[in-house]
């Protein structure tokens, strides 16, 4: 629970200092892409456009068939802010099936049934969804949803534990950083093949450039009216929102490594064992710094010692681990 300063884990600290505020891992995963996605003007307008869509269709039991009728494979969501699941679902609806959809938008937009709101949000929404940029950012969020949503199916997994939890997000981060090298070309190339099979131009919309009078010592040209519309659209918006991903994910998971710095020597037995009698002990301080009054530490250093022999070679994990210290019944501190 948070609130350290005056909510929940404030007054359950109150009564027990020793406890440990460990974030829902799905939860956090869920907080970064809300970070994310509200990280630019770009991407809050990207999705804005995609619940427009679903709010359209899902307005009428009608246009709902027309929608069904011309995009059958996979079907629009609602975006819930709590269920990300929703958007990687929506997303994927209109980048397999781009050309379908608009179809529907413009058979809703001909249909003699339609009133004159729906056929104006028929045609606005035919429109943008011809836009080259909103193509683009919508192939750049079905890469960072798909890879999210794969690692949020394993968190909610019942053999998840920490060090596993910390290895999946350590995942994620490395592909950002990857995605953030190459992710931007290969997006380009993928967007350029959907925009020819629809008939749109495969290029990103001029901005409008302002003119303004230079003094005698200025070059003739900004650095930034030199900058290509990829250039500025890569700038603005995908490094935007890779960066924010990176970010939000160590700032979110960071509790992670306080539960490995104190528990990681017990994570699994193959880790355990191999420590050294150094090693083992600079564990033991740190567990007893945490819980000085729940262990003896030379008493938990001994029990460990002996621990490390008579553990099975199998690879066990921390449940694995308590329960043979359990059934051993001689490991107090352990």
């Amino acid at each position: 629970m948070k609130g350290k300063h005056q909510g929940v884990q404030k007054r359950l600290l109150e009564v027990n200092p020793s406890a440990l505020y460990m974030p829902c891992a799905c939860h956090s995963l869920n907080l970064a892409l809300c970070d994310m996605a509200h990280s630019c003007t770009r991407a809050v307008s990207f999705f804005g456009i995609v619940q427009r869509i679903y709010a359209l269709f899902s307005g009428s039991s009608k246009r709902w068939k027309i929608l069904r009728d011309n995009v059958p494979d996979f079907t629009l969501k609602f975006l819930s802010n709590t269920r990300w699941e929703s958007r990687i679902k929506s997303v994927k609806a209109i980048r397999f099936q781009a050309p379908e959809l608009r179809l529907a938008l413009s058979l809703l937009y001909e249909s003699r049934d339609s009133d004159a709101k729906s056929k104006s949000e028929a045609e606005s929404l035919y429109n943008a969804l011809g836009g080259f940029d909103f193509l683009l950012g919508m192939i750049i969020w079905y890469e960072i949803l798909f890879v999210i949503n794969k690692v949020s199916k394993k968190l909610q997994s019942k053999s998840m534990c920490i060090d596993t939890t910390m290895v999946h997000v350590e995942s994620i981060m490395s592909y950002f950083e990857k995605f953030r090298l190459d992710g931007f070309l290969s997006c380009m190339n993928i967007v350029k093949t959907i925009a020819l099979d629809i008939d749109v131009e495969p290029t990103l919309p001029t901005r409008h450039r302002i003119i303004r009078k230079r003094y005698f010592d200025e070059t003739n040209e900004e650095d930034e009216q030199n900058q290509s519309h990829e250039e500025v659209f890569r700038l603005e918006y995908f490094l935007v929102v890779v960066d924010m991903a990176i970010a939000s994910l160590k700032s979110r998971f960071v509790q992670l490594k306080t539960f490995e710095n104190i528990f990681g020597f017990l994570f699994d037995s193959e880790k355990f064992k191999s420590l050294d009698e150094k090693e083992s002990r600079e564990c033991c301080l740190t567990f007893h710094s945490t819980y000085t009054s729940d262990v003896y530490k030379n008493d938990f250093y001994s029990e460990l010692k002996v621990l490390q022999s008579t553990l099975p070679n199998t690879l066990l994990s921390a449940t694995d681990i308590l329960e043979f210290v359990k059934s051993a019944d001689c490991y107090p501190n352990a």
